[in-house]
């Protein structure tokens, strides 16, 4: 295979690999925190910039100076992946419970007896507490850092993999580099149409502040929590 098309599938894998389950459980808790479409994306490509810095930091250091991570330091990384996930998971849960999301049966009409009931959601997010001073603060759009270090940490456990099978198929080092480049590239794309997809529902369901707006926030955490644990169970057996 020549070189040309051993980058453009490091291109195409690294697109692929955004799609994995323990990437697609964590962009979903930290898209789950956004309210508006374009800051949503900016998780997952921050998630794949953080991704990708790791993976030529530390896949390079694999490829170019021939420093390989133990068995058992693999595993930890993948169990702190998976610890990561749980912390993801609850924290979201946390949050729905922080912000009081609940739905209020109303009845419309003169005639009770007849008429339809249904649910109207409320949500207590953003009422001042005493002395809250987030009410002062001008909005500004910050590097999310959580959704950075959240892909350093998926890029440093899948680091040592990567740069070894990479290294089976591509003989040069610095071609190997490129290859992983690439692959990060591709990572960052295939997360920011990833958090596009998922962030649809979130926000067409928050827009109506629904039952299922609170059941899909519910269902992404219960997934991180569920997944972060087999991860640590998996790594422990």
């Amino acid at each position: 295979m020549s070189a040309g098309a051993l980058l453009l599938l490091g291109l195409l894998f690294g697109m692929q690999h955004a799609t994995e389950a323990d990437h697609l459980a964590a962009v979903a808790t930290l898209v789950a925190r956004e309210e508006q479409f374009g800051p949503a994306i900016r998780q997952g490509v921050f998630w794949g910039l953080g991704h990708s810095l790791t993976l030529l930091l530390f896949g390079g250091s694999v490829m170019v100076v021939g420093i390989v991570l133990s068995g058992r330091s693999v595993h930890a990384l993948e169990g702190a992946v998976g610890v990561m996930l749980v912390l993801l998971g609850a924290d979201l849960i946390r949050r729905l419970w922080r912000d009081r999301v609940h739905f209020h049966p109303q009845v419309h009409g003169n005639d009770a007896a007849h008429a339809t009931p249904h649910f109207h959601a409320h949500s207590h997010k953003g009422e001042p507490a005493p002395h809250d001073s987030e009410q002062h603060r001008h909005e500004h759009r910050p590097i999310p850092l959580r959704a950075l270090l959240v892909g350093m940490v998926h890029g440093l456990a899948g680091s040592a993999a990567l740069s070894l099978l990479t290294l089976r198929q591509i003989k040069s080092p610095w071609l190997g580099l490129v290859y992983v480049l690439l692959f990060g590239l591709g990572s960052i794309a295939g997360m920011g149409v990833l958090s596009a997809i998922v962030s649809v529902p979130m926000r067409l369901s928050a827009d109506r502040l629904t039952q299922g707006h609170v059941a899909l926030n519910v269902a992404a955490g219960l997934f991180s929590v569920g997944l972060g644990l087999h991860v640590v169970g998996a790594q422990l057996i």
